[in-house]
């Protein structure tokens, strides 16, 4: 079951959810700061983030490395790379524009990387 996922490119799709959703996340995170503290303070907890980096990491090894041994293309995963890369690097950043303007970035990169790869299937 999860080969026929994984070569059908539902796992593309999931990362791409996940990174639509990452990216309402850190939206939502900046109108509720601005409106409510207590609850920004909860969906600024670090396990989330890294929590969220985890899943990310995950999805993308095994949707993007299908890409490269299905398709043989490298940029999808050098894309995505980049995308991941840049959201593990937000993380060290402090809570603030400049995190979330990262954060979302790097989430942006990583759609575009599992979509080439989603298109480079077909």
């Amino acid at each position: 079951m999860l080969q026929n996922a994984i070569r059908s490119g539902a796992i593309d799709r999931l990362a791409i959810g996940l990174s639509g959703l990452c990216l309402v996340h850190c939206v939502a995170t900046a109108v509720l700061l601005t409106m409510l503290s207590a609850a920004g303070g909860m969906l600024l907890d670090p396990i989330f983030h890294e929590a969220g980096l985890f899943a990310a990491l995950l999805l993308g090894t095994l949707g993007l490395g299908r890409g490269i041994s299905e398709h043989g293309f490298m940029m999808p995963a050098a894309i995505g790379s980049l995308g991941l890369g840049t959201m593990a690097g937000a993380l060290t950043l402090d809570h603030g524009g400049g995190e979330m303007f990262y954060s979302v970035l790097g989430v942006l990169i990583l759609a575009l990387g599992h979509d080439l790869n989603r298109r480079a299937a077909i």
